[in-house]
């Protein structure tokens, strides 16, 4: 890979749902979906932008099981059916629908941020609604407005609205983002957990299936947590990159696990061939890029054809190589 740094670029919000508005990778278009769910609530007021995809009806998706976290927020949380919506509720006097995952999973002993945007950053992505478990958050609109507990076969347990109360719903509508606090059990998730906005843990410690070594997977971990970056994409990068090779040299002079330039890694202050430090400089590329575009295709394109290439031509460059290279550390996220 080569990096290029030129030129300053608007900083957007960091995405954290690995399930993002990625409609066009081939163009760098995206496509959302401006719906919103019944009253405005807290979190459409406060939360913060999140990018997602959407907007379908349902189909299906039915599921049993969930992890050990998830199943016990689903009791925690039909503890509080029947509550009141309240707008900025976060107690069993009245509550909204991000009140009702914070208090949930707080008496599990998870401490989630209070808006449904950030709790929709927590933990791992799931791919979709086939592969959700119980206790999976199911987030909502571009920019997350609402969030919700699925409870299995096409339910959820939510605070919905103002004149609602908390209650057993239909997975009305395809949700914008998937998210699992705690371990990652469905196929083909992997991923570390990455702190959130609130600087609260959630996810799991190691990268489930993802191919690599067991050393390699807890520095992506620890990377992850460290620079905030979404769950699995510095064991993407790495596999896409150079198949865990920590020795790799490329054609054109990319070195390491990661891949990095000679000059790259000397502008980082790393050692492309030492494992901890490669990773370490990729994290932190990848964290800046993610903050600058705003979008998770836009900062994988960057790390393969520079920032400065997305720039130009204001979205995934239109080269061959970086197309399917984004294509291929998207598809290992489980995100099409």
């Amino acid at each position: 890979m080569s990096v290029d740094t030129s030129g300053p670029a608007a900083v957007f919000a960091r995405m954290a749902a690995i399930q993002g508005a990625i409609a066009s990778v081939s163009g760098g278009a995206r496509t959302t979906t401006a719906a919103a769910t019944g009253t405005a609530s807290f979190d459409s007021v406060y939360g913060a932008a999140l990018e997602g995809a959407g907007g379908s009806d349902l189909t299906g998706g039915s599921t049993t099981g969930g992890s050990d976290v998830g199943s016990r927020a689903v009791t925690a949380a039909k503890k509080y059916l029947g509550v009141p919506y309240v707008w900025g509720g976060t107690t069993p006097a009245g509550l909204d629908c991000s009140g009702l995952v914070q208090l949930a999973y707080r008496e599990v002993g998870v401490d989630l941020p209070r808006v449904a945007a950030d709790q929709a950053r927590q933990g791992t992505a799931v791919p979709d609604l086939a592969h959700a478990q119980p206790g999976d958050l199911l987030a909502f609109n571009s920019p997350v407005t609402h969030i919700a507990i699925y409870l299995g076969d096409g339910k959820m347990i939510a605070a919905p609205k103002r004149g609602d109360v908390v209650k057993i719903q239909d997975v009305y509508k395809t949700p914008s983002a998937i998210r699992r606090i705690g371990p990652t059990v469905a196929e083909g998730v992997g991923g570390a957990a990455a702190t959130g906005a609130a600087g609260s843990a959630g996810g799991v410690a190691a990268v489930s299936g993802s191919g690599a070594p067991a050393g390699l997977q807890q520095l992506f971990a620890s990377a992850t947590a460290r620079y905030d970056l979404p769950a699995g994409l510095l064991n993407a990068v790495a596999k896409a990159e150079s198949g865990y090779d920590t020795r790799a040299v490329s054609g054109a002079g990319a070195q390491g696990l990661m891949q990095l330039m000679p000059a790259t890694a000397r502008g980082l202050g790393v050692d492309p061939f030492n494992p901890a430090q490669a990773v370490d400089g990729a994290a932190r590329m990848l964290s800046r890029d993610l903050s600058r575009f705003g979008r998770l295709d836009l900062a994988v394109a960057a790390y393969n054809a520079g920032a400065g290439a997305v720039q130009r031509y204001g979205g995934i460059p239109p080269y061959a190589e970086t197309q399917q290279y984004v294509r291929r550390v998207l598809g290992t996220l489980g995100v099409s």
